[in-house]
């Protein structure tokens, strides 16, 4: 009775893996069968604003705070809570080091871990972000009065005075509103500090992995790009262990949160689908990204896009050289909840995003191992999520 027990639930654990079959769109004859799916929070939007490293990082906390208190209903973090955090603390050391780094919208995975350590988190229920009236978040006007305070201060030499902080925070209560001292959350009370504690998550547990290199192999490095204003670092691994970490953190029970280039032909949000075909000439693009790439972008029509065709084989040369050469830049924040086997069995992560639900997928996209082994900037999962090879490899402890 037990052989046979054990025979029906194994043949029932298959049928699970596989017994889902997506498309990318509706006219596609791409087939996706689902090898494993994590739990995520719905699909939100970042509106017209640079801010999709808060949406992705804490879309990804939210699946992390489900694996741990083992719970498929999430607790929706509030982005615009690490947003305000971000820009006050980067307005500060952009005046402290005489505009010798970066100000703007955008920002890194490592600015979650440093807002939630020093601030702690709240709900989005809480502090959404959003003025009276509006569902829509654009920070366009904001960030020019927010701008026009930092240079002024920068120009004037005046460093981190009382008087230009409290008009910059004015700003931001008037565009996100007021931060709140303590708030009640399923009739408890608490502060941003106390909530933190509260999730069962741990900001020293989460790291990052590149793949660069111009930096030592298996050490640690300094992500150099414009967003990453902490100068915090990553660890340095082979493309082929950065795209294996993210399989095996997948296949253990993890998510990750994904850094990448989004600018590139092959990159088709409305087509809910991501890949280096062989022959890039096939892609037709009308229309341009906008500067935040906070929407769907340029639309862009090919063949490749609906039927399963040949892509490049990616090597550690040709994604550094498209790095050194600034063909691959850091422009998106995105989250990896699960992966599916093509028509041809080749992997494709299954991606959520955060501009809406307006694509087949209804937020998702396909992203081919190709392609993110040539776009990828930097992934951000939890150490145990790293073999224990690699981690020795790279000295994590």
């Amino acid at each position: 009775m037990k052989s046979i027990f054990t025979i029906v639930l194994c043949l029932s654990c298959t049928f699970g893996i596989y017994a889902q079959a997506t498309k990318n769109s509706k006219e596609s004859n791409y087939l996706f069968k689902e090898v494993v799916r994590h739990s995520a929070s719905p699909v939100e939007s970042q509106g017209q604003t640079g801010t999709c490293w808060s949406f992705s990082a804490l879309s990804f906390l939210e699946s992390e705070v489900m694996r741990i208190n083992k719970t498929d209903e999430p607790i929706v973090l509030s982005e615009m809570f690490i947003v305000r955090k971000a820009y006050e603390e980067k307005a500060k050391k952009y005046v402290r080091m005489d505009g010798k780094t970066n100000f703007g919208e955008g920002g890194a995975f490592h600015d979650i871990p440093y807002v939630i350590k020093n601030f702690g988190i709240v709900p989005r229920s809480v502090y959404s972000g959003l003025k009276k009236k509006s569902d829509t978040y654009n920070h366009s006007d904001m960030f020019k009065d927010m701008n026009s305070i930092v240079q002024e201060a920068n120009t004037s030499g005046v460093g981190v005075r009382t008087e230009w902080v409290e008009a910059y925070n004015a700003i931001l209560d008037e565009g996100l509103g007021e931060l709140p001292e303590s708030f009640k959350y399923d009739g408890e009370r608490y502060t941003a500090a106390s909530f933190y504690k509260m999730l069962g998550i741990n900001m020293e547990d989460y790291v990052s992995l590149t793949s660069f290199t111009n930096h030592q192999m298996h050490s640690k490095c300094m992500l150099q790009i414009p967003d990453n204003w902490l100068w915090e670092e990553s660890y340095n691994v082979t493309i082929d262990e950065l795209f294996q970490s993210t399989i095996a953190a997948l296949k253990s029970g993890y998510t990750v949160a994904w850094g990448a280039d989004v600018s590139e032909e092959g990159f088709s949000f409305r087509n809910g689908i991501a890949i280096v075909p062989d022959d890039n000439a096939q892609i037709k693009i009308e229309g341009e990204d906008n500067k935040n790439f906070s929407d769907a972008g340029a639309d862009k029509f090919s063949e490749a896009f609906l039927n399963p065709v040949k892509e490049v084989s990616v090597t550690q040369e040709m994604r550094q050289k498209g790095y050194d050469e600034k063909e691959t830049t850091d422009d998106h924040g995105m989250h990896i909840i699960g992966y599916s086997v093509d028509n041809k069995g080749r992997v494709f992560f299954l991606v959520k995003n955060s501009w809406g639900t307006s694509n087949y997928p209804e937020g998702y996209l396909y992203v081919s191992e190709s392609y993110f082994k040539l776009k990828t900037i930097n992934i951000y999962l939890h150490k145990e999520a790293v073999s224990d090879q690699l981690r020795s490899k790279i000295g994590l402890k």
